[in-house]
């Protein structure tokens, strides 16, 4: 006979399993235990994917009008089957989301048009994408590991149209000083590799921007950090000993308290600043990471008003 009130079949086997007499008795860790995946939120070990959706349904949902405008504008973005949600009719991807926020701010900063522009490890090419998809840039040549040079040129040969293609240049590393001799750029862009060079290769090219170009503008984490909870060192640890070896900001942090980030952001100014006649025009929080900083350099400009709390010119995120 049904029980007035009584547990689903669902339910009741949540209680069998999970929400268990026993457990129901132990408070001191429940809301980070497999009681709390079923009465709270859903198991974060398991449930990736949910929580990458979700965030970026929240993105999606504060992108400007004019973000949109540039998200629309980038054809071919489901080249390579990537993880969406659909907001409004458009397909949406992490990657993109990513590319209009850094794009919002490097054009808040640095004219794009004509222009030419330098990217110093480019992974696929999502940057090369947005940016051709949105401005009339002149050049955007690539600098990359072998491997990494094989899969942007592959892929933006499939996403670009054949003038925009026409318009990129490919370098390998070992290529480097040999191609740019003499060629200068308006712009120079790093995102998420200065964090995992040695210093010297880092401080080489910080030199050859210093040289070649009028502009710079980086996006990566401002620490290191140690939590296994995030993926269970499922590299091992030798691979997170290489990773706390590289970069120039090396300090191990609390990533998820936003203080201890905040009290870092002085020191990621100051190391990427390519030289001495360099000036840091803006910086701010790269959401949605919350350990990411990003900033725009220029040679010669003028400096903006200091905020004292985080650095030169910077611009925080509402």
């Amino acid at each position: 006979m049904r029980e007035k009130y009584g547990p689903s079949l669902l339910r009741a086997r949540h209680d069998k399993f999970h929400v268990t007499e026993e457990a129901a008795t132990e408070i001191a860790s429940f809301k980070s235990k497999p009681i709390n995946f079923k009465i709270g939120y859903w198991d974060p070990r398991v449930n990736g994917v949910r929580y990458l959706k979700s965030l970026m349904h929240i993105l999606a949902a504060g992108l400007s009008d004019e973000n949109w405008k540039r998200l629309r504008s980038i054809r071919n973005r489901t080249v390579g089957e990537p993880i969406t949600i659909t907001f409004d009719g458009e397909p949406v991807c992490m990657d993109y989301l990513q590319s209009v926020l850094e794009l919002d701010f490097i054009a808040d900063n640095v004219e794009l048009e004509d222009t030419r522009v330098l990217e110093i490890g480019a992974g696929y090419g999502r940057t090369c994408h947005t940016i051709l998809s949105n401005h009339d840039v002149r050049e955007y040549h690539i600098i990359d590991l072998p491997n990494s040079l094989t899969l942007s040129t592959r892929y933006l040969r499939s996403v670009l149209d054949d003038e925009q293609f026409a318009k990129v240049r490919f370098t390998s590393i070992g290529d480097v000083d040999e191609q740019y001799t003499a060629t200068d750029f308006d712009l120079t862009i790093n995102i998420s590799s200065f964090s995992e060079m040695t210093v010297e290769t880092v401080d080489d090219y910080l030199a050859m921007i210093d040289a070649r170009s009028r502009y710079f503008y980086i996006r990566d984490a401002v620490g290191k950090y140690l939590d296994s909870s995030l993926n269970d060192n499922s590299d091992g640890y030798e691979v997170v000993k290489l990773a706390l070896s590289t970069g120039k900001l090396r300090d191990v942090i609390d990533i998820h308290d936003n203080r201890a980030v905040e009290a870092h952001v002085g020191a990621f100014v100051e190391a990427y600043r390519p030289g001495p006649r360099w000036t840091c025009m803006a910086n701010a929080w790269a959401r949605p990471w919350g350990h990411y900083w990003q900033a725009v350099y220029g040679k010669d400009q003028i400096q903006r008003p200091v905020d004292k709390h985080f650095g030169l010119g910077s611009q925080i995120w509402p």
